[in-house]
């Protein structure tokens, strides 16, 4: 082998490594990090950070609507071929410069360094994190990770309770096997 085979050799495997990683990071989700998005993001950066994909936004009326239950502003990333990845909600109504508030993650590609992603089992979940607390609303259990801040929503059918429940949860009650409703994570 010659010295010119051997420096294209390893060339291509620097490459491949430099590709490798990112395009695990592009996936990645640690406390105030989804993928390429992290505290300091702006609204205005996401066609840019997404432009291979497509960005969809759902604008509240701010303070010119008349609505006085206002929703939030969210913007939805699609990958090409249609499949939603996340939905985004700024810290501002209308206001291109605000940082990100919170990043619903949709897609099983995301992943935290333990592993944990929107198809993991309640087992997984509390056995790779601290679950600091647990909350029960009428229909659901919201577990609260602070190491990563961010919570993960079970419904009460995965828990074995009547949809519209008002029974405290602990985390003891929650079965293994109970698969998340929601994962979202938050930029404070």
């Amino acid at each position: 082998m010659t010295k010119k085979n051997l420096l294209s050799i390893i060339v291509i495997v620097f490459s491949l490594i430099i590709v490798s990683c990112s395009s695990n990071n592009k996936f990645k989700i640690e406390k105030g990090v989804v993928g390429a998005i992290n505290t300091k993001t702006t609204i205005k950066e996401l066609s840019k950070i997404f432009k291979s994909d497509s960005l969809v936004k759902n604008l509240s009326e701010g303070a010119q609507g008349d609505n006085y239950f206002q929703e939030d502003d969210e913007y939805y990333i699609f990958e090409k071929g249609g499949k939603l990845l996340l939905t985004i909600l700024p810290k501002e109504q209308l206001d291109s410069t605000s940082t990100i508030k919170s990043i619903e993650i949709h897609d099983e590609r995301f992943k935290t360094e333990s592993g944990i992603n929107i198809n993991s089992t309640f087992l997984e979940i509390n056995a790779n994190n601290n679950i600091n607390r647990v909350e029960s609303t009428f229909s659901s259990a919201t577990l609260f990770l602070d190491n990563l801040n961010t919570t993960i929503t079970i419904d009460n059918e995965e828990l074995g309770l009547k949809e519209f429940n008002t029974q405290k949860v602990s985390k003891e009650q929650i079965p293994d096997l109970a698969k998340m409703k929601t994962f979202i994570v938050w930029f404070n």
